[in-house]
């Protein structure tokens, strides 16, 4: 049996009103980000075979896409790769999530502008990808 919290212990985190906001807050943030990268044609690399350019990490693909061509250089400048010429595709952000990664073999997502200061990260989780290839985060815990 534990005894009571003296009256002048601090509340719990989680007792604290401001995190639900801040967290809603956040949420309806990144909803309003993935509306607008799902609407928007993104440049996406293609590696030496043709493919969409993608990288691992963690055990996720992540499919590399980049908001222009200006930060597509940047990250061939900083990959050491900017004397040759890169290919790559325009595809709009949803076809990117609803089409290219359910092709993937196992998780993946798409890595936007990696590399950059305003680099973002769509993840396999729900309401990003198709449900079907969503990882279930509440399954893992």
């Amino acid at each position: 049996m534990t005894s009571p919290a003296p009256a002048h212990a601090a509340p719990p985190p989680e007792a604290d009103a401001s995190a639900p906001d801040e967290a809603a807050s956040a949420r309806r943030g990144f909803a309003v980000l993935l509306g607008e990268f799902r609407r928007t044609a993104v440049l996406v690399p293609l590696d030496a075979y043709g493919s969409l350019w993608t990288a691992d990490q963690d055990g996720v693909r992540w499919i590399c896409a980049f908001s222009d061509e200006e930060t597509l250089a940047a990250f061939a400048r900083a990959q050491g790769d900017a004397d040759r010429e890169w290919t790559y595709q325009r595809v709009l952000g949803a076809r990117l999530l609803d089409v290219m990664v359910p092709l993937l073999p196992g998780p993946g997502g798409v890595a936007l502008d990696a590399g950059s200061p305003d680099g973002m990260l769509f993840p396999p989780v729900r309401g990003v990808v198709p449900d079907d290839v969503a990882v279930d985060l509440e399954a893992s815990r």
